[in-house]
C-alpha cells in the first residue's frame, strides 16, 4: 500500500533496468533508496504496449479458436465458493480475465469471472471463434454460442472497443517492438513479449532471429559504396549456385511469390523485395566486403553468414539491434548507442550518474569541423558496454552493463562539455538515397498500408523468412527508428490467413503503424534533407541510363554527381555501338 502506484506497463524495461542497477551499485541498489530514472516516456511505452498487444491478438484471431485453458465438471448445486476455488490458479492476463462457464444454450452463455462478477456472452461474443485446425485453415464460423463454449469450461473474457464483453484467447505467438531516438540511442519504449507474467524471456534483446528482407538495405547500402546506383539494372531471373547440403546439390533461391521480373532497377528491387536481386548485388560487389561494410551498423561480424544466404536476410539479429541499424539511415549515418538508464539519483536526490551519450550531431559545431571520412567504427565502440544491448546472443541471461555510456555527475557542468560524437559510419549521400529508396516501400511497395499514416517522412521496410517463421517492420523518420518482430519462440510457421501468408506486411506492420501514428501524432515532418553531391537525373526506365527529357521513357531518378558523368558516357557508349551495327541491319 505504501509503494509508488505504477505509470506505465515495462515491466520487460524495468527488469533490464534492475539487473543493471545491481551491476553499477551492487546490493546496496535494493536498500539504500536509489532513484533510476529511464529515457523511456510513458505515453511512447504504453503506446507500444497497446500496439503489441492489439497485433497479436489479431494475428490469434485470424488462426481461430484452440478451445478452453482447462474443463472441470461442475456439480449442478456448485456456488460461488467452488468457482473461485476452481479459478484460484489464473490471474488476469492484459485485460484477459478467466471465467469459467456456468451454463449455455444456442443463443448465450452465462460465465463467472474470477472477480466474482456475471457475465452473459452472445453469438456476436464468439463469432470469431472459428476452430482451429492447423496454422493455415480454420475451421466454420460458429452459429451458436454452444458450438464454442460448454459448461465447465475456463475461458478469458476481455472488454472489446465498445466496453462489451467478449470471449478471449492468450495468444501462443510472440513479438517485440523496440524504438530508439535516432539522434543518441536512447530508447523510447520497448516489449519483450506479450506479457512478462507469462514468459520473462525478453526477446526486444535476447532473441537472434532471422530479419528476412529488412536487411535488405544494409546490403543496398554497401553496394551504393562500391558504385551501383538506384538506376543499376539487375537481372531478376532464376539462379542456381552449387551447395553440397542441398539434395540435388544446387541453391536455387526464389522470391516470395515465386515469379521473376527479369532485368530491372535496383530501386525497383527494393520496392517489390526481390531476393534474385539482391542475391546478384551481394555476388557482385563480394561476400567479404558487405560482411565488413554491414558490420558498421552495429552488428557483430560472426551473426553475419559468410555466403551468399546474407542477401535473404540469414543473420542473426534482435529488434533492438535493428532498430539501432535503422538510426543509421535516420540520422545521416552515424551509429549510436542505445541506452536506457539516463539519471541515476540517491536517496537525496543527488545525481550520482548522468548518462552522456554519443550523439549524431549533425549540425553540431563539433560535427561541422569534423573532416574524418565516414568509415567503420573504432574497434571500441563495438566492445563498449553501451553496445552490448545490440547483439545479445539469444539465451543470455543478463543484460547488465547494457547502456553502459554514463559519467559521474560531477563531470557535468552546464553545457562545460562538448558533445560526444557518434562515429561517421555510411557516407551522407548513400544514406540519402538508401532512405528515398525506402521512402517508396511504403508509397507503393510492400509497405503501403503504411501510407493510411498521412505522412511524407516514414521510410521502412518489411522482412519475413523461409515458411513465414520471422515477419518483420523496421522504420524510422527524424524522430524515432522502431523495429517490430513477430513471431513463435519455436520458430513454429506463421503460416497464413485469409487466403494471404503472414507477410511482414501482414503481421508486423500494423503494430508498427499503430505504434508510430501515436506517437508522430501531431509532430511536424522530420526527414534528412538533400545533401550537397546529389543531383536529379532524367534516365530512360527501361536502361537505367542518362536520357534526354523528349525520351517517352524517361523518368527522374537521384544520383551521386560522380555516377552522373560516369553513366552519361555509358549511355554515348552504347549509342555508339547501337549506329555502329544500325548499317548491317538491313541484311
Amino acid at each position: 500500500p505504501h509503494e509508488q502506484p505504477i505509470e506505465v506497463d515495462a515491466p520487460y524495461l524495468a527488469e533490464m533496468v534492475r539487473l543493471q542497477a545491481l551491476d553499477r551499485l551492487g546490493n546496496d541498489a535494493l536498500t539504500e533508496g536509489y532513484v533510476v530514472r529511464t529515457t523511456v516516456t510513458s505515453e511512447r511505452q504504453q503506446a507500444a504496449v497497446e500496439a503489441m498487444r492489439d497485433g497479436l491478438i489479431a494475428y490469434d484471431r485470424r488462426h481461430g479458436w484452440r478451445g478452453p485453458e482447462a474443463h472441470q465438471t461442475l456439480a449442478p448445486d456448485a456456488g460461488n465458493d467452488d468457482l473461485d476455488r476452481l479459478l484460484s490458479g489464473y490471474t488476469d492476463i492484459s485485460g484477459m480475465q478467466p471465467a469459467i462457464v456456468t451454463a449455455v444454450d444456442n443463443g448465450k452463455a452465462t460465465l463467472y469471472l474470477a472477480s466474482r462478477q456475471t457475465v452473459e456472452l452472445g453469438l456476436d461474443a464468439v463469432a470469431w471463434a472459428r476452430p482451429y485446425r492447423n496454422e493455415n485453415h480454420t475451421g466454420p464460423s460458429p452459429k451458436h454460442v454452444d458450438d464454442v463454449l460448454k459448461r465447465g469450461d475456463i475461458v478469458r473474457v476481455a472488454r472489446n472497443d465498445k466496453g462489451d464483453w467478449e470471449l478471449a484467447q492468450l495468444p501462443k505467438v510472440q513479438g517485440a517492438l523496440v524504438s530508439v531516438n535516432p539522434e543518441d540511442g536512447s530508447v523510447q519504449a520497448l516489449v519483450g513479449g506479450f506479457s512478462f507474467l507469462r514468459s520473462k524471456f525478453n526477446r526486444a534483446v535476447m532473441a537472434a532471429r532471422q530479419p528476412g528482407s529488412s536487411f535488405k538495405p544494409y546490403l543496398y547500402s554497401a553496394a551504393f559504396e562500391r558504385g551501383f546506383t538506384p538506376a543499376s539494372i539487375v537481372n531478376d531471373a532464376p539462379l542456381a549456385l552449387p551447395d553440397p547440403s542441398k539434395p540435388n546439390g544446387l541453391w536455387t533461391p526464389e522470391n516470395d511469390d515465386g515469379k521473376f521480373d527479369g532485368p530491372m532497377r535496383v530501386r525497383e528491387a527494393l520496392v517489390e523485395s526481390k531476393n534474385l536481386v539482391s542475391v546478384r548485388l551481394l555476388d557482385a560487389i563480394g561476400v567479404r566486403f558487405a560482411r565488413d561494410y554491414i558490420s558498421r551498423f552495429g552488428f557483430p561480424l560472426d551473426a553475419l553468414p559468410k555466403n551468399l544466404s546474407l542477401a535473404l536476410g540469414t543473420a542473426s539479429v534482435s529488434p533492438m539491434g535493428m532498430a539501432r541499424g535503422y538510426a543509421v539511415f535516420a540520422n545521416g549515418g552515424y551509429l549510436v548507442s542505445p541506452y536506457f538508464i539516463k539519471e541515476i539519483d540517491d536517496r537525496d536526490g543527488k545525481p550520482i550518474y548522468l548518462a552522456n551519450p554519443t550523439r549524431a550531431c549533425r549540425t553540431c559545431q563539433e560535427r561541422l569541423l569534423d573532416t574524418r571520412p565516414p568509415g567503420p567504427p573504432p574497434a571500441d565502440v563495438g566492445g563498449h558496454p553501451a553496445n552490448a544491448i545490440a547483439q545479445v546472443p539469444a539465451g543470455a541471461s543478463t543484460v547488465a552493463g547494457v547502456g553502459d555510456a554514463v559519467l559521474p555527475a560531477d563531470a557535468h557542468g552546464e553545457g562545460a562539455h562538448p558533445p560526444l560524437l557518434a562515429p561517421q559510419v555510411i557516407d551522407v549521400r548513400n544514406d540519402y538515397l538508401i532512405t528515398s529508396l525506402m521512402k517508396d516501400v511504403i508509397l507503393r511497395g510492400t509497405g503501403y498500408a503504411a501510407k493510411a499514416l498521412g505522412r511524407d517522412d516514414l521510410a521502412g521496410k518489411t522482412g519475413s523468412t523461409n515458411d513465414h517463421r520471422d515477419a518483420w517492420f523496421v522504420g524510422f523518420n527524424g524522430d524515432v527508428s522502431t523495429s517490430v518482430w513477430v513471431g513463435f519462440d519455436d520458430f513454429s510457421s506463421l503460416g497464413r490467413a485469409n487466403g494471404v501468408g503472414e507477410f511482414g506486411a501482414q503481421a508486423a506492420l500494423p503494430i508498427w503503424m499503430e505504434y508510430m501514428g501515436t506517437v508522430l501524432k501531431g509532430l511536424p515532418s522530420n526527414a534528412l534533407p538533400m545533401p550537397p553531391g546529389i543531383a536529379t537525373v532524367q534516365i530512360n526506365r527501361q536502361s537505367g541510363l542518362p536520357t534526354a527529357s523528349d525520351d517517352p521513357n524517361a523518368m527522374s531518378e537521384i544520383l551521386k554527381v560522380e555516377d552522373v558523368d560516369r553513366l552519361r558516357a555509358q549511355a554515348a557508349q552504347q549509342q555508339q555501338n547501337q549506329d555502329e551495327q544500325h548499317p548491317y541491319d538491313i541484311f
